[in-house]
């Protein structure tokens, strides 16, 4: 049986509604047989019973950020050449030309970054 037209996307949408009557399910029944004892230690912001230190906003140094968000863009760079170095020798030379043009993008960022001293560690 052959599925065309709008009749495709019947399966799509009864597993959006599948998905959403399942998490209201399970959201309901969370609510309904999570303990219900609440006193002060519970509802303290640490259960270890140690009072918290100072102020709970605090700044966060902004330099943690974006070490971790060069770090994945690097990391998604290494899992895609690796998958790229797989199936080099069945792709091309217009790969290869396409691969080269992706690194010298991911280059002029991180020297972009080096510049405006995202990398240094000092404060």
């Amino acid at each position: 049986m052959q599925l065309s037209g709008i009749s495709i996307y019947i399966p799509i949408l009864f597993f959006i509604v599948f998905s959403g009557i399942v998490a209201k399910l399970m959201l309901s029944l969370g609510r309904i047989w999570r303990p219900q004892n609440q006193y002060s230690e519970k509802t303290s912001p640490y259960e270890c019973g140690m009072e918290p230190e100072g102020e709970a906003w605090e700044r966060v140094v902004p330099r943690y950020y974006i070490y971790a968000m060069l770090f994945l863009a690097f990391d998604v760079e290494a899992l895609f050449l690796f998958v790229w170095a797989i199936v080099f020798d069945r792709i091309g030379m217009f790969a290869f030309i396409e691969m080269i043009l992706f690194i010298a993008i991911l280059l002029v960022g991180l020297f972009y970054a080096w510049a405006k001293g995202a990398l240094d560690w000092r404060y």
